[in-house]
């Protein structure tokens, strides 16, 4: 009954934020209710789901639900401070599917992690809904500014914000999930003993790999003002990267070798 719920108010707030989207000026307080219930019930069902278990759920479908659940947050915090509202007709119905997946294929028995893996797993997680809101603002960014040059004033680019505050926005969120990513390669130098035994050497390069890529974007917009459609191909071929070696490998191990 909690994931139904959960879904229904995902569902809820994205037609709730669609009709806020065409109103002047907007109420925000309406889609950002039901979003905040939507976390809530989300994050409830994995909480509920652990304590039945005794350990924290990290598998495939787990995982996925877990970013979505990230991903809905971090949308309902950039909507209340800013024009950055758009973000959840997207991101709200993809966390509703998250969820419906883990409800219908997740839930399986998982070890108990120490604290240092913990904290890995959850850098990991974090890393990655942030990085994933960063390329929706990625492709948000290539889309305004494809339609500002070939002169097709959408009426969907009204409800975005300017472009060059879209773009700061994008980068600032790159430079979180950087971070963020940055820790979870840290503690898993630290923390993972043996990468040939964990299977995880094809997920550690394909993560370092994208981790240069976002840093050389930072730098490349630090040093030589890197912008419009060259941050976007850094950000999406990094992002690529970076779902390749978390749940590309995850999707290898879990659903095709059967291995945990």
């Amino acid at each position: 009954m909690l994931t139904v719920a959960a879904i229904a108010a995902y569902l809820l707030a994205t037609g709730l934020l669609l009709a806020d989207l065409r109103r002047e000026p907007p109420e925000r307080w309406t889609w950002l209710a039901a979003t905040g219930v939507a976390v809530l019930l989300h994050g409830s069902v994995h909480l509920l789901a652990w304590r039945a278990t005794g350990g924290t759920d990290m598998h495939f479908f787990a995982a996925l639900s877990l970013v979505g659940l990230g991903m809905a947050a971090l949308t309902a915090l950039f909507g209340a401070g800013a024009r950055m509202a758009a973000l959840g007709v997207v991101v709200y119905p993809l966390a509703a599917l998250l969820l419906a997946g883990y409800a219908l294929y997740g839930h399986r028995i998982a070890e108990p992690l120490d604290w240092r893996l913990q904290l890995h797993a959850w850098c990991a997680l974090l890393s990655y809904a942030t990085l994933a809101i960063a390329a929706l603002l990625a492709v948000m960014l290539w889309l305004q500014e494809r339609a500002l040059r070939r002169h097709h004033f959408h009426a969907w680019l009204g409800v975005l914000p300017p472009l060059t505050e879209l773009e700061t926005l994008l980068f600032r969120t790159v430079g979180a999930g950087f971070a963020l990513l940055s820790a979870t390669l840290l503690t898993g130098l630290l923390f993972v003993e043996d990468l040939f035994a964990q299977h995880l050497v094809h997920k550690t390069v394909l993560s370092v790999l994208s981790w240069l890529a976002f840093g050389g974007l930072l730098l490349g917009r630090w040093r030589r003002g890197w912008r419009g459609r060259t941050a976007v191909r850094w950000v999406l071929v990094a992002m690529v990267l970076l779902v390749l070696a978390f749940f590309g490998s995850k999707a290898a191990l879990e659903l095709v070798l059967q291995r945990v």
